[in-house]
């Protein structure tokens, strides 16, 4: 049986991933809906179900967490427990391309891009040397 720290851990990793998805959800009743139009199991959950895998009450069923890790497009493992004990990542971590070639185009690029170029140029130039700096290219030679 799961501890109350297992629970609020997995709360947290669950709230994390909904961030990412593509879809804009604003709570568990969003959460609820979306996941029943992807869940091939025999019962749909409920938004008071979902709200106690948020607020770290319950972690759902193996079957809604692979449901969950597919959509969510994270590590079934990562979701239910957390990094694994030998410390490795759950999934390789992305290298960045070369400088010369692009990323393909996204929705989560697209709209990265639309946010940045609805900054003022001061914080876009903000952004670009920040992405300067994590590139190790500060322009200077």
């Amino acid at each position: 049986m799961p501890t109350p720290q297992e629970k609020s851990a997995f709360a947290e990793r669950l709230k994390f991933s909904m961030t990412r998805a593509p879809e804009k959800l604003r709570g568990g009743t969003d959460l609820a809906l979306h996941f029943n139009l992807r869940h091939r199991g025999d019962h749909p959950v409920s938004p008071q179900t979902v709200h106690k895998w948020l607020s770290g009450r319950t972690i759902p069923t193996q079957d809604k967490l692979q449901t969950l890790a597919d959509w969510f497009k994270v590590d079934l493992h990562w979701l239910h427990y957390g990094p694994s004990p030998s410390g490795g990542s759950p999934r390789p971590v992305p290298k960045p391309l070369p400088r010369d070639e692009k990323y393909p185009l996204s929705p989560e690029t697209i709209e990265l891009a639309s946010k940045i170029e609805a900054l003022t140029p001061h914080h876009r130039y903000l952004v670009q040397e920040l992405v300067s700096q994590f590139y190790g290219d500060t322009g200077k030679d």
